[in-house]
């Protein structure tokens, strides 16, 4: 019998139109989209059926339909000829049964369903095993993102208590940025794609950057139906799992999602892989760590396209999945470390994680210090030192800094402090190091009133050698997992584990037991690597040597079947290589053997012993410095003399000498910079990097231009810099997030020393206060001949600022604004700026909102020139008014011979006047109109002025 319920309380019509809402109507007007949407009868069925709503009888006619289209079309004529109830149930089906009907949540809104009460209590049972299976993998992922990782397996934090959100870049397939992200939600949707055939997005990022963070948080949010997407499928990979397979092994599609991620209770091979194959955009895949598969195993032989079914090498199936070769139209989100490449037809869009912004940090703050006295402590020392705010601009080494501090702060009566400004990563992993030997030690004799860092590592001496060992073993063979077995060996036991150094990894992450671990973070692992060489009396002081010449391409075959994903590159650079996590062992190295941690060193190795190793590695970085700057490539320049372009292990090389704290390795550095311009563009400089940068170059002893654009040195970088600006003839700081704090300081540090002669900010966050700071330097400094402001905020008011100083400057020959906000009120500042101007001969106003009015101004202002060359009007709104003025000074501008108004609002008519003055100058060599209102046809009455052109 079916259950009789009171429609007359439904909700009301959509659009507000009052009375309730007819859904047997709703069932005819939406009737195709139900057809198309619906993918699962079953669970109708059954529902109906159980509600008495229908009788065996139809769920037997509705079955003898062949395909889910006809079933979903015989349902709908069954409900509605059972009227409102029945038709009003089926709609409640849809609702309730989430993730049967996921794809139906759009048109659920759309018509504004709400339960009407009656309907309330009618149970929906959702049968669909598909949903069930959805259900597992939300539960399970839930589950296993619900915490974030601590310092020891007893401690944990919940992720939505700690978790904060990183700067999110969009870039393009030409590397060019594209804007930031807002949320998790932009990072799966259609913002920033360049390739929609293309099903992987690409996240890249420096180590402990936060690219593992931001998944958890992806796959937490899916987990609890936060997440704006329509996946019904999440699977989350570790990608270092792959470098654990033996060259013989194989798997499918389906054991690569099912047994190393989440098995479904039923039988998969008649519903969930089924379903999964037949509709793959319901699937979403993370794959972390990409930079952390290390391939000793030999593919060349293997076909390049694998089926579903097919068993093959592990690796194989990842590939074919991230090209789209296997399960095409699944979504991916890859990460890996800044410098992985993969070829650009594989990416969807590109992102790159580029840290805590200053906004973002002091909220991170907040949620590691909700009591406003510690919470004031550690902001008054943040704001003392640009470095440690740099360093904490980097989540993994931030939450390092804030988790020291609150359990040392813990452990010895509130007397312990932040880092000073001298602290180094080096210093940072130490104090980890710290945490962790603390936990062995009881806690009631640790209360006491001072720390001592000697005593704790005294204690754990042989604890951190073992470690050390185990991770030294794991460097030397690129391995980043380890067994129970490994681990025993090296001398650790159960009450070693639980000090926070090493955790266990779920199968769920890897292919590995629960007896399987891994370090806390592999930069960790690098840091221990380094500790090993030092504290290990058995390696001979040229042995600490031995990553640094590992830090090149090793020989080996590669494989042509991955060539649609990785870029071309030469036949003996292995595929999968890295070396960051060598790299990085080298830095820590350094820091380990430097000066300053000699008196912490010597409790642990022998003074002899640490002498022979300090003077060995400090001999090899001058070394190195020499050769590796000889070597750079460079180039004469008529106006800047010569330019040195550096290599990407430039910077390591700075970071290197940083953490070693050498001034004689420092001096050398600097004095073998010999040339007149060093560019640094593009060479992933982050802020914590410019004290390195620093270290160096406040040691050269003369003028040096140094280009630094596109990177990411932003505020807390710029202040790093301040020693060495006083050098810096050429200051390029374009497309690197700073703001007007950062002019603050380059306006005292520039005019102080007036040797400044070009001054590039675009594409920055400097608004109309940072452009009055640049105009007093281009009043005080004489030299100054280039500014670019570019992209940045700069209203009327900041160029009224800037043109009044160039319009008194007898250096300036080169000003670039393109992409602000000056207006017709900038525009006319600017025109009083070119009259009668003697030394500018490049002016770039594109973009910045100039109508007709402003272009008159600047058309009269060009009547009274005979400086500028150049003159760029793009993408503003000039219109035909200005056409006469702008002919008229054509007639007595001599110097003029480019100028630049495509996309402005010029119809023939504004052409023609244009041509008429040009036919008047002999000077002028273009005025290119391409992108204005007009026509081909109009376009052709135009050939007898070549100058003008429309392309």
């Amino acid at each position: 019998m079916k259950m009789m319920v009171d429609s007359s309380t439904g909700p009301e019509k959509p659009g507000g139109h009052g009375g309730p809402v007819s859904h047997l109507k709703l069932l005819t007007v939406h009737r195709e989209l139900l057809v198309q949407q619906v993918k699962n009868t079953q669970c109708i069925l059954d529902n109906l059926l159980s509600s008495g709503f229908v009788c065996t009888e139809d769920v037997e006619i509705v079955q003898r339909c062949t395909t889910k289209t006809e079933q979903v079309r015989k349902i709908l004529e069954l409900v509605q000829s059972k009227g409102e109830e029945a038709s009003e149930y089926f709609i409640h089906i849809l609702h309730e049964a989430y993730d049967a009907y996921i794809n139906l949540r759009p048109w659920l809104n759309n018509i504004q369903y709400t339960p009407s009460e009656s309907f309330q209590h009618i149970p929906v049972v959702n049968t669909d095993p598909i949903s069930k299976y959805c259900e597992k993998l939300r539960n399970d992922l839930g589950r296993d993102t619900r915490f974030i990782i601590s310092y020891s397996q007893k401690e944990e934090s919940l992720l939505e208590d700690m978790y904060t959100d990183t700067q999110m870049e969009l870039f393009d397939d030409r590397n060019e940025s594209m804007g930031h992200l807002d949320s998790l939600d932009e990072l799966l949707g259609q913002r920033g794609v360049f390739n929609p055939q293309a099903e992987t997005i690409f996240i890249t990022g420096d180590a402990g950057i936060g690219k593992s963070i931001l998944l958890q948080k992806l796959q937490n949010l899916w987990s609890k139906r936060e997440l704006d997407t329509q996946a019904k499928f999440f699977f989350k990979f570790r990608c270092r799992m792959f470098s654990a397979f033996k060259e013989s092994d194989e798997i499918s599609l389906k054991d690569l999602i099912f047994k190393h991620n989440c098995y479904p209770d039923l039988d998969p091979d008649n519903d969930v892989f089924s379903y999964i194959l037949q509709f793959p955009e319901t699937v979403l895949f993370t794959f972390d760590g990409y930079d952390e598969i290390q391939a000793d195993v030999n593919l060349e032989s293997v076909p390049e396209v694998v089926s579903p079914e097919e068993r093959t090498h592990p690796l194989l199936v990842l590939i074919n999945l991230l090209s789209g070769k296997l399960l095409k139209g699944s979504l991916k989100v890859l990460t890996a470390r800044t410098g992985t490449e993969i070829q650009s037809r594989v990416i969807r869009k590109r992102v790159v994680l580029k840290g805590f912004s200053p906004e973002k940090l002091k909220s991170y703050t907040m949620l590691h210090f909700p009591e406003r006295e510690h919470r004031d402590l550690v902001t008054v020392q943040l704001d003392a030192s640009p470095h440690l705010c740099s360093l904490c601009s980097i989540p993994l080494f931030c939450w390092i800094i804030f988790q020291s501090f609150k359990h040392l702060r813990r452990l010895y009566n509130d007397v312990f402090e932040l880092p000073d400004a001298s602290v180094t990563l080096t210093s940072v992993f130490l104090l980890l190091s710290e945490v962790f030997l603390s936990h062995s030690s009881t806690p009631s004799l640790l209360k006491k009133s001072t720390r001592c860092s000697a005593d704790t590592f005294r204690a754990g001496a042989s604890r951190l050698t073992a470690f050390s060992r185990l991770a030294l073993q794991g460097i030397e063979k690129s391995r980043f997992v380890f067994s129970i077995e490994e681990v025993r060996n090296c001398g650790l036991g159960e009450d070693d584990l639980q000090t926070g150094f090493l955790r266990p990894i779920s199968h769920y992450d890897a292919c590995g037991e629960q007896s399987t671990f891994e370090f806390f973070h592999m930069t960790l692992q690098s840091f221990l690597a380094a500790f090993s060489l030092v504290l290990d009396a058995n390696i001979a002081p040229a042995g600490i040597l031995k990553f640094f010449t590992k830090c090149q391409y090793r020989r080996t075959t590669h494989f042509p079947c991955f060539s649609c994903v990785w870029p071309s590159r030469p036949r003996e650079n292995d595929l999968f290589q890295t070396n960051e996590h060598l790299q990085f062992a080298n830095l820590f190295l350094c820091g380990l053997l430097s000066k300053s941690n000699s008196r912490l060193m010597e409790h642990m190795v022998s003074l002899t012993l640490m002498k022979r190793k300090q003077a060995i590695l400090k001999s090899y970085l001058s070394t190195a410095v020499k050769s590796h700057l000889h070597g750079l490539p460079r180039h004469e320049t008529f106006n800047e003399g010569t330019k040195v372009h550096v290599m990407p292990s430039f910077l390591w090389m700075l970071r290197c000498i940083f953490e070693m704290n050498s001034e004689n390795v420092a001096k050398l550095a600097a004095q073998r910079i010999s040339a007149d311009y060093i560019k640094l563009s593009y060479c992933n400089i982050y802020s914590a990097d410019c004290s390195a940068l620093n270290f160096v170059l406040h040691h050269h002893g003369k003028g040096l231009g140094v280009d630094m654009d596109n990177n990411n040195i932003s505020d807390y970088g710029v202040k790093q810099l301040r020693p060495s600006f006083g050098k810096m003839t050429v200051v390029r700081l374009c497309v690197n997030q700073i703001t007007d704090s950062s002019i603050e300081v380059l306006a005292e540090e520039l005019i102080k020393y007036k040797v400044v002669t070009v001054l590039g900010l675009y594409k920055n966050y400097i608004t109309d206060a940072g452009a009055r700071l640049v105009a007093q330097i281009i009043d005080e400094c004489p030299r100054l001949r280039t500014v670019k402001l570019g992209y940045n905020k700069i209203t009327s008011i900041g160029a009224k600022y800037l043109a009044s100083a160039i319009q008194r400057s007898k250096s300036i020959f080169d000003v670039g604004m393109w992409g602000n906000a000056i207006g017709d009120e900038g525009a006319h500042a600017f025109a009083k700026a070119l009259k009668n101007h003697m030394s500018l001969t490049n002016l770039s106003l594109s973009a910045n909102k100039i109508t007709s009015l402003g272009g008159r101004s600047l058309a009269e202002a060009l009547g009274e020139n005979q400086s500028l060359h150049i003159f760029w009007l793009i993408q503003n709104e000039i219109s035909d008014d200005a056409a006469p003025d702008l002919s008229q000074a054509m007639k007595t501008n001599k110097a003029l011979t480019h100028m630049m108004l495509i996309d402005n609002r010029l119809t023939a008519g504004g052409a023609r006047m244009l041509a008429k003055g040009m036919s008047q100058n002999s000077t002028l060599k273009e005025i290119n109109i391409k992108g204005n209102q007009i026509s081909d046809e109009e376009e052709m009455s135009f050939l007898a002025e070549p100058r003008l052109r429309f392309h």
